[in-house]
């Protein structure tokens, strides 16, 4: 076997695990949305406190509909259900949470920068695109729907 068709045979074997990282971003984003949402709903009146802090318009709605965008998200996310749909809220969260919070320190995380969202909105834009993959209940119902 030649060089070229061992390679080809790698490149085809790996294209059959490309769901897996689709299901891999799913359950890091649902982990990485779960502890602020989590803080959030346990301390709503402190989050409205500070959305007003630092300008956000209408506190309360904002920070009610941050806090259900990611525990919805958490929830749809791990289970693979409306995938797409639920990765749009949650990229324009990360994007005001880039404005709002993250830009006025840099790009490092360590500094508190935009680094981590940033890293949120492409594997959320990347599931926009791809959807949830092989492992999700979004391909259960697309694979019954035809």
């Amino acid at each position: 076997m030649s060089l070229k068709n061992k390679y080809y045979s790698i490149v085809d074997s790996l294209s059959n695990l490309k769901s897996l990282p689709l299901l891999l971003m799913r359950i890091i984003l649902a982990i990485g949305f779960f502890g602020p949402a989590k803080m959030k709903m346990g301390n709503i009146q402190g989050i409205i406190d500070w959305f007003e802090t630092i300008n956000i318009p209408m506190p309360a709605l904002n920070a009610y509909m941050a806090t259900g965008t990611e525990a919805l998200g958490v929830v749809l996310l791990i289970l693979g259900l409306g995938t797409r749909l639920i990765s749009i809220p949650l990229i324009i969260t990360m994007i005001v949470a880039i404005v709002t919070v993250h830009l006025g320190n840099g790009f490092e995380a360590g500094n508190n920068g935009f680094e981590i969202p940033l890293y949120y909105i492409i594997m959320l834009f990347t599931l926009v695109i791809y959807g949830g993959g092989k492992f999700s209940v979004d391909h259960i119902l697309n694979k019954n729907r035809k």
